[in-house]
């Protein structure tokens, strides 16, 4: 019995272990997001509307339900992050045909309202940071996380064009291509502390907008923990009081 349990154990932990390398692929970056963090909550739905709206839905978010959750006054919002023929309480939806989308790319860029739940904060951040140059492909880029990907790098100019550089490596008797590291060929107008921390706010609305109740649960959160505190300060001075008298 002990003996099946150690086994149930490594199997567990080594699951694990090749979830977090990314199924035999490079290792992901950590996105560290945080919801708590709403001015990067702000810039990155800004970030989203610019350059993501154009081919990606998030059709289960409204614009007013983002600008109550991020503290945007509707003004602002109507102003900054919304096109001219939307209102306030429309989903975030695109108005590329399916048909043409699929036509341009091969394929139909996905609604982007539960990706992070799917696909996880560390990859999405991970495959932002990802992409180079690869004249092979119709898009003039491939990416490191999603190889072979139809999307183009929309934040070229951001982080500038970076090239892979790869090693051969034999593994299982087998020659393949492992990874090393990017070179600049062009600088884009970011750094890359500044171009990761844009991608990292991103990802951080990506993970609002997968799940926005979690601001509501963050936020009652810590109400029923005062509540709890202040019940736990009454109950122990009752206790005091009732067994004062007891010897």
């Amino acid at each position: 019995m002990r003996t099946l349990l150690l086994a149930i154990v490594f199997c567990c932990v080594a699951l694990q272990a090749s979830a977090e390398s990314g199924h035999g692929g490079p290792k992901l970056l950590n996105a560290n997001v945080d919801l708590g963090n709403t001015e990067s909550l702000q810039r990155g739905a800004r970030l989203f509307v610019n350059y993501c709206v154009s081919c990606h839905s998030a059709k289960y978010m409204r614009y007013g339900r983002v600008a109550a959750d991020l503290g945007i006054p509707e003004d602002v919002m109507k102003a900054n992050l919304m096109f001219a023929t939307d209102k306030i309480g429309d989903t975030m939806n695109i108005a590329m045909k399916p048909a043409d989308a699929e036509g341009w790319f091969g394929v139909t860029p996905p609604d982007l309202s539960v990706v992070a739940r799917s696909r996880g904060a560390d990859w999405l951040f991970s495959f932002l940071n990802g992409f180079y140059v690869d004249d092979t492909k119709a898009s003039g880029v491939n990416n490191l996380y999603f190889p072979s990907t139809a999307m183009p790098h929309v934040l070229w100019e951001m982080q500038g064009i970076n090239r892979a550089v790869f090693e051969t490596e034999t593994q299982h008797g087998v020659e393949v291509p492992v990874f090393q590291r990017f070179e600049t060929e062009r600088p884009g107008t970011m750094t890359d502390i500044e171009y990761k921390r844009a991608t990292r706010d991103l990802v951080n609305f990506l993970v609002y907008v997968g799940e926005p109740a979690k601001m509501v649960r963050y936020a009652l959160g810590v109400k029923v923990i005062a509540f709890l505190f202040v019940l736990w300060i009454v109950a122990y001075a009752l206790k005091r009081e009732y067994w004062k008298d007891v010897h």
